[in-house]
């Protein structure tokens, strides 16, 4: 049993003579369905069709005694005027008490095509909870007609659900620039990036190291959402590292002549020249204090004052922000605000390091292959021996991939350009190998900042030099590393080779021991964002 609610058809449900029976009219016609059982009618009509509503009422007891129709007058004023129309059921809506057991049909049948379109908009926003209701007459005007029955729950719908799947499964691979990826976790991120992107205006925030892939994937969601024509403005990217000072307040928000020295003109800075689309902010976290609290207001309120304005200036912009930092230590600290992290961190995702994904990059060098045939015109390929031997130093545990995927870049780069003949070969992949182990070799942080962050000051003075530079470089990789035989089998990978056996966890735990380490502590307190970010992710 059902309960219908729906508008008086003051045309189609007219008739006051015996012959309103030889006329199909739609109110009338629901109630009169072999398969359709109406417990309760809410029939909504104007003030001046209460005789009309009384008459239906009347036809509806005879043809359906067990229909309880209840008659609520309502006043459009202009049934042509949207905002009046919606507003009136509206307010019915909201005064209406739904029970959580009925089952409630939106009939859509009747009154003006404003009131209608407003019936489904409320049904389709759960303010009407219940399906939509359609009845037309047959060639017989005299019988009961047909009904037809909608739930606004596309899940329910087969081809659509298959669709909807479908264009999620063509907007991550869009995200990911076509490559085949491999990571179960950064596909399930790629896929929640893409699901929330399309849905809504509101920051999204891309941690992450360097090289992690943080400005295409900014770009490429702003792509995605002008097909999908859920912007109309352009994609403008600043990278906040590059900007300090007055220069940082004029870039983003403009400013006016003569504001400062050099101004010679008005500007109208980034922020306006995103209005109605994306604006990229790469390393927010370099941002200076009165930068971020003038970006906040921007945000909440759409506005912000140019540098030696005395007007404001408007932009309704979507902000992406990304950073490498650890945005909440920086609250912490005094250099980020909290307020500003509140509103930016809504929508947050972690971007892995190449090297806690070592399963995407075969895909990846693929792509970088295509990426430079794209820009040279130069197809490359690599030998099948090169091929097996880059990757299998790419794949290796020991690789650091501190750039990420900038380092992979430039090495494809590199040995595409020196292929003889377009053909990578083992020599020139030896050759990169060795430029790339050499550059992560070198220092990418001081020993006393690697040790700073597990001892205090009087801790390492305790500690020998000899030791310092030892522990550190331990440290370094465990940091690194995704568990402790992992780090084990990096650090001791020439003793490894020469025994059949090895138990390369137990030693590195005894050695940290010595100076009162364990793993726990090292993962809870060590600084690798990939290890951060591989948690995140798991």
């Amino acid at each position: 049993m059902a309960t219908v609610i729906g508008l008086l058809g003051s045309t189609l449900d007219q008739g006051k003579s015996p012959e309103r029976w030889q006329n199909w009219r739609p109110t009338i016609s629901v109630c009169r369905q072999p398969d359709l059982i109406v417990r309760r009618f809410e029939l909504l009509h104007g003030p001046r069709e209460s005789a009309l509503a009384h008459l239906i009422r009347g036809d509806i007891e005879t043809v359906s005694p067990e229909t309880e129709v209840r008659l609520h007058a309502v006043d459009f004023g202009d049934p042509w005027d949207f905002e009046q129309v919606y507003d009136t059921l509206f307010g019915f809506a909201k005064a209406y008490r739904f029970d959580d057991a009925e089952d409630y049909l939106i009939h859509i049948t009747t009154g003006t095509h404003v009131a209608q379109i407003c019936l489904f908009l409320l049904t389709e926003a759960r303010w009407l909870p219940g399906r939509l209701l359609q009845c037309s007459p047959e060639r017989d005007r005299s019988a009961p007609g047909t009904i037809k029955i909608i739930d606004l729950d596309l899940s329910r719908y087969d081809r659509i659900a298959s669709r909807f799947q479908e264009e999620q499964r063509e907007g991550a691979s869009f995200l990911k620039s076509g490559i085949e990826t491999r990571n179960k976790a950064f596909n399930r991120l790629i896929a929640r990036i893409e699901q929330v992107a399309i849905a809504t205006r509101d920051p999204l925030l891309l941690m992450g190291p360097t090289g992690a892939g943080k400005s295409r994937l900014a770009r490429k969601i702003f792509e995605l959402k002008k097909l999908r024509h859920a912007v109309k403005g352009d994609f403008v990217d600043v990278n906040c590292a590059t900007i300090r000072g007055d220069g940082a307040m004029s870039a983003l928000f403009g400013h006016t002549k003569g504001s400062f020295t050099g101004a010679l003109r008005d500007r109208p800075g980034l922020l306006r020249a995103a209005d109605g689309g994306v604006l990229f902010l790469d390393e927010i976290g370099e941002l200076g204090l009165d930068e971020q609290a003038m970006l906040l207001r921007a945000l909440e309120e759409k506005t912000f004052l140019p540098l030696g304005s005395d007007r404001d200036a408007s932009s309704d912009f979507q902000l992406i922000a990304g950073t490498n930092r650890d945005l909440l230590t920086e609250v912490h600290q005094g250099r980020f605000r909290e307020d500003l992290l509140a509103r930016i961190n809504l929508w947050t995702f972690a971007l892995p390091g190449l090297q806690v994904r070592p399963e995407d990059i075969e895909p990846n060098l693929e792509f970088e292959l295509e990426q430079y045939a794209g820009r040279t015109g130069r197809r490359i390929t690599f030998s099948r021996e090169a091929r097996a031997k880059f990757l299998s130093f790419a794949l290796a545990p020991s690789s650091a991939w501190r750039g990420n995927f900038r380092d992979l870049n430039a090495a494809v780069a590199r040995m595409a350009t020196l292929a003889p003949g377009g053909r990578i070969s083992d020599d020139v992949v030896a050759e990169e190998i060795e430029r790339l182990r050499a550059g992560w070799r070198g220092p990418a942080q001081s020993s006393r900042g690697v040790l700073g962050k597990f001892f205090s000051a009087k801790q390492l003075a305790a500690i020998d030099l000899f030791d310092q530079a030892q522990l550190a470089e331990v440290l370094a990789v465990c940091t690194r590393s995704r568990s402790l035989s992992e780090a084990g089998r990096v650090l001791f990978s020439a003793s490894r080779a020469k025994k059949t056996t090895s138990n390369d966890a137990d030693r590195l735990r005894k050695y940290l021991a010595r100076f009162d380490l364990d793993w726990p502590g090292i993962a809870a307190h060590g600084d690798s964002v990939a290890e951060r970010t591989r948690k995140e992710l798991a």
